[in-house]
């Protein structure tokens, strides 16, 4: 029998963007554009050839370094509901577990989106001790950069 030393971890974020729900739908439905949402130092590569058509069960592969450490992460697009949400699964990767799901919603011609991260440290018995020291934190920095990268990006 298997026991789960650590617990899955969520984190939410929300961002308004001033800008119309289908320009920002539009901007998030291209995989592309994950290299200026990501901050510089994890090195992100996408290694799928693009411009990746996104559909369910769409499979994107890309190159990412933590702490110097170079990772291949597989996703697959779980979820897709035009201009309302998607959803990419890590297959493999960085990650135990790796769940992101989008929500998008218009109010007042701004698009409110909704960031739920889901996920789980590898590590096994030292995943608690390695969450706390350093991955919790680098989720957090990722997206707190990526609401700055946002706000630049829709002036």
């Amino acid at each position: 029998m298997l026991y789960t030393i650590m617990k899955e971890k969520v984190l939410e974020y929300e961002t308004i963007i001033a800008r119309p729900l289908n320009e920002v739908f539009d901007f998030f439905s291209k995989a592309e554009n994950l290299d200026a949402l990501t901050p510089p130092h994890l090195k992100f590569k996408i290694i799928t050839p693009t411009p990746i058509p996104m559909f369910i069960g769409q499979l994107i592969k890309y190159r990412i370094s933590f702490f110097g450490i170079p990772f291949y992460w597989k996703t697959r697009i779980t979820e897709w509901v035009p201009g309302k949400k998607f959803a990419d699964e890590q297959l493999s990767g960085p990650y135990t577990k790796w769940y992101h799901e989008h929500f998008f919603e218009e109010r007042d011609g701004s698009t409110y989106m909704i960031d739920r991260i889901t996920y789980l440290s590898k590590g096994w018995i030292l995943a608690p001790f390695l969450h706390w020291l350093f991955v919790d934190k680098n989720v957090k920095q990722i997206f707190e950069f990526r609401e700055e990268q946002l706000k630049k990006l829709f002036k």
